[in-house]
C-alpha cells in the first residue's frame, strides 16, 4: 500500500488541522511492524512506544493526545474523530492490533471516568505507554446484551470486597495487567429480561489486578488470533479503594464508556472494508477471463460500484457521529454530548456494509479468495466478530428504534399522542 484510505482526506469538513496531521503520521511506512504480526504482546507495546497510539485514548487534561479547542482542562475529553481515524488505519494494517488498541480503550477510560486520583496516577501513565495493557471484564455466560442479568457477585466482607463469578469472551485476557470487572453488589438476585432498573443499580465497577489471589485466566480459540479469553474470580479479595465509582454505578460507566467508543467500532470495519475493496479492484484489474481483464464485465463493475458506495456511505455516518459526540454541548456537569442513536446507526451500518463489502471481494477472487492465508479470507474472518462486539447489530437497531421514537414525540404538538399510540 502506498497510503491508507483515511475519510479525513475525503471527508474533510469533518475534521480540523489536528486531525489532518495525525492522518500523515499514519502511513503504512510508519504502520509496518504492526502489519502481518502475531504477537500480540509485541503488537500491543509498539503501539504504545514508539507509535504513540494509546494517547488517543486517554483526556490531554490526564495526558494524552489534544482533544480540540475549549476540551484541553475537561478530564474526560477524549477525541473521538482521532480514534476513527487510527482505527481507520489500523484496520486497513493489522485489525489484530485494532482488537488491542479498542480493548485497551475500554480498560483506560473507566478509569478516567471514574477513578480516584491514585488510581489515574497509578495506571494511565503506563497504559499511554503499552507497559500496562487492560481488559474491560463484564461479558459473561448468562449475560451478553442483557447486562443488568450479571452473576459476578462482590460481597462486603471488612473494609473490602470479595469477588465470585466468571467472566468470558473478554478480549486482552492473555495480556491484560489490570482488569476492569462489573459486580453485582447487592444482595438482590438478577432479574432476566432487560430493563431491570434494580438490576442496572445492583452492579459496581472494580479496578483489579489480573495476577490478583483469586482470579484465573483461560485463554479461547477463536476464528482470528486474538488474544480473548475466560476469567474466574474465586474468593478473590480486593480493598474498597480498588472501586471504581460509586457503589452502584458500574452500569452506568460501563454504558458511558461503550457510548464513547462504540462510534470507533465502524471506523474499524471501514478500515477493513478500504482494504478489501483495494485488494478487490488490484485483483479485477490484474485477472484476465475470457480474453479480458475482470474489471470489464459488467456484473464485476456493478460488485464494484456497490462496494464503493456501500463504504462511502458508512465513512460519512461515521464522521457525522464522531463530529457530533467531539463537538455538540455536552450535557450538565460537564459529561460529553450524547449522541447515541448517531452512534448506533454507524456501528451497524459500517460493520453489516464491511461484512458484504468484505464477502463480494472474496466472490470476486473467485476460489483464491478462500485460500487460508490470503488478504481477503483473512478480512472475511476478522470482520464477523465487530458485528457483536460493543453490542450487537440487534441491539444497535433497539437503540436507533428508540432515539427515532424519542425524537418523534418531542416534536409532536402537546395535545397529540406519541408515535404508535392511538388518541
Amino acid at each position: 500500500m502506498t497510503k491508507l484510505a483515511l475519510s479525513s482526506a475525503d471527508l474533510p469538513v469533518f475534521f480540523e488541522e489536528r486531525h489532518a496531521a495525525l492522518a500523515a503520521r499514519l502511513t503504512p511506512e510508519a504502520l509496518a511492524p504492526l502489519a502481518g504480526a502475531r504477537d500480540a504482546a509485541d503488537v500491543a507495546r509498539r503501539m504504545g512506544e514508539p507509535l504513540g497510539l494509546y494517547a488517543h485514548l486517554i483526556p490531554e487534561a490526564l495526558g494524552g493526545a489534544p482533544a480540540g479547542a475549549g476540551r484541553a482542562a475537561d478530564r474526560a475529553a477524549i477525541d473521538v474523530r482521532s480514534l476513527v481515524l487510527v482505527r481507520e488505519a489500523l484496520g486497513q494494517v493489522s485489525p489484530l492490533a485494532d482488537a488491542i488498541f479498542a480493548v485497551q480503550g475500554l480498560g483506560s477510560y473507566p478509569v478516567v471516568l471514574a477513578g480516584s486520583d491514585a488510581q489515574r496516577r497509578e495506571i494511565l501513565p503506563d497504559v499511554l505507554s503499552g507497559r500496562r495493557i487492560g481488559a474491560f471484564a463484564l461479558t459473561e455466560p448468562e449475560a451478553g446484551s442483557d447486562v443488568a442479568s450479571l452473576r459476578t457477585e462482590a460481597r462486603r466482607e471488612g473494609d473490602g470486597w470479595v469477588l465470585d463469578g466468571e467472566k468470558v469472551l473478554i478480549s486482552n485476557v492473555p495480556l491484560a495487567h489490570h482488569l476492569v470487572v462489573f459486580a453485582r453488589t447487592s444482595a438482590a438476585a438478577p432479574q432476566r429480561g432487560g430493563g431491570d432498573a434494580g438490576g442496572r443499580a445492583a452492579i459496581t465497577a472494580f479496578l483489579v489486578d489480573s495476577g490478583a489471589p483469586g482470579v484465573s485466566a483461560e485463554p479461547l480459540p477463536m476464528s482470528v488470533p486474538h488474544p480473548i479469553g475466560r476469567l474466574r474470580f474465586e474468593g478473590c479479595r480486593v480493598p474498597d479503594s480498588a472501586r471504581l465509582g460509586e457503589v452502584g454505578g458500574g452500569f452506568k460507566l460501563a454504558m458511558q464508556t461503550l457510548d464513547a467508543f462504540r462510534i470507533s467500532v465502524g471506523a474499524a470495519a471501514n478500515g477493513m472494508a478500504a482494504r478489501a475493496l483495494r485488494e478487490a479492484i488490484a485483483h479485477v484489474t490484474r485477472r484476465r477471463q475470457f480474453g479480458a481483464p475482470l474489471s470489464e464485465q459488467q456484473m464485476v463493475r456493478a460488485y464494484l460500484a456497490e462496494m464503493a458506495t456501500e463504504l462511502d456511505a458508512a465513512r460519512l455516518l461515521v464522521a457525522r457521529a464522531a463530529h457530533k459526540r467531539d463537538t455538540a454541548p455536552g450535557e450538565a456537569g460537564g459529561a460529553a454530548a450524547r449522541v447515541s442513536t448517531e452512534a448506533a446507526m454507524a456501528k451497524m451500518f459500517a460493520t453489516e456494509a464491511a461484512q458484504r463489502i468484505i464477502d463480494r471481494a472474496v466472490q470476486l477472487h473467485g476460489g483464491m479468495g478462500v485460500i487460508e492465508g490470503t488478504e481477503v479470507e483473512r478480512l472475511y474472518r476478522e470482520i464477523r466478530p465487530l458485528r457483536i462486539y460493543e453490542g450487537t447489530t440487534e441491539i444497535q437497531k433497539l437503540i436507533i428504534a428508540k432515539g427515532v421514537l424519542e425524537r418523534a414525540a418531542a416534536e409532536l404538538p402537546a395535545d397529540e399522542p406519541p408515535p404508535g399510540r392511538a388518541p
